[in-house]
């Protein structure tokens, strides 16, 4: 019988069978002696031990098409990112990062600026122009008035996708409105420093019945941080993707877009064509990189 893991604790796995339901599950031994672990997101077959009790033993995994380190999760069709417009005012810095490791697993994101009902119109004007210019879908959306949910419906139609960003830009009171028997624990923002509070803890994977059989979403963990891994600073630019049409123009093959003379990404941020916001964040990462690099 196959199925796909929806949520893993302490050694137990819950697969979803289509048309049969949830069926608990522990993994076979050989798993763990050839060092693979299951994933939230795996497609598996398992067999049924305890059809009244729903129970059964996962006995093998289906290739991965693709597999995330943060969130570790397997099989993704695409991200859904989202950052609040305002309380918590975004870090863009953390939302490139993030775009950045969805570039490095060639995973397609969608933005979406939730809250958007907090927010003034020039908030909501900048920053669709910062990321609509590279190419990233933005999606305004507001979890109080549902602006916006017809839109991100549209976009999980038939497809897996991980909802990631950092803690309290409302997440998890998304997917309750996707998917009300999730009931997601829905985190509030600390007073101290405009930060959301920790809610979700694991990652877990959630079929979307309304939105047809294909349609999976994963809530996970919010982050703060995010780390480059694997990357060196000179193949940082091949990770923002608008500045792809410009830097064949570049005098020098292998312009990092700094202070080399005649950089054609320079003078098509000089015209505008570049968010000033995305060059300074690149501008930083490259540094911290080139830092790691030399130590």
């Amino acid at each position: 019988m196959q199925g796909k893991i929806e949520k893993g604790i302490a050694g137990f796995y819950y697969v979803h069978v289509p048309q049969e339901g949830i069926y608990e599950c522990k993994a076979k031994g050989v798993f763990r002696n050839q060092k693979v672990k299951p994933l939230v997101g795996d497609d598996v077959e398992i067999a049924v031990l305890d059809q009244e009790k729903m129970v059964g033993t996962i006995v093998s995994l289906y290739p991965r098409r693709n597999t995330l380190v943060r969130p570790a999760v397997a099989n993704i069709d695409q991200a859904l990112v989202i950052f609040a417009v305002t309380d918590p005012l975004p870090n863009l810095n953390l939302l490139d990062r993030f775009l950045i490791t969805m570039e490095q697993q060639k995973v397609d994101t969608v933005i979406c600026f939730n809250k958007r009902d907090l927010a003034k119109e020039e908030q909501l004007a900048e920053l669709e122009e910062c990321y609509a210019v590279c190419g990233y879908p933005v999606i305004f959306s507001s979890n109080s008035t549902l602006d916006g949910m017809e839109e991100v419906k549209e976009v999980l139609t038939g497809k897996t996708t991980v909802l990631a960003g950092p803690s309290g830009v409302g997440k998890s009171s998304l997917l309750n409105q996707l998917n009300p028997e999730a009931n997601m624990e829905v985190g509030s923002i600390s007073e101290k420093i405009r930060r959301g509070k920790h809610t979700t803890r694991h990652s877990e994977l959630f079929y979307i019945e309304e939105l047809g059989e294909d349609t999976y979403v994963f809530d996970t963990p919010g982050f703060t941080s995010l780390y480059l891994t694997e990357l060196e600073a000179e193949e940082l630019k091949d990770y923002f993707v608008e500045f792809e049409e410009y830097q064949k123009a570049c005098r020098f093959k292998g312009c990092v877009h700094l202070q080399e003379p005649d950089c054609a990404v320079k003078q098509a941020l000089e015209q505008g064509k570049i968010s000033p916001s995305r060059y300074k964040n690149y501008t930083a990462l490259y540094w911290e990189l080139y830092g790691k690099k030399k130590y």
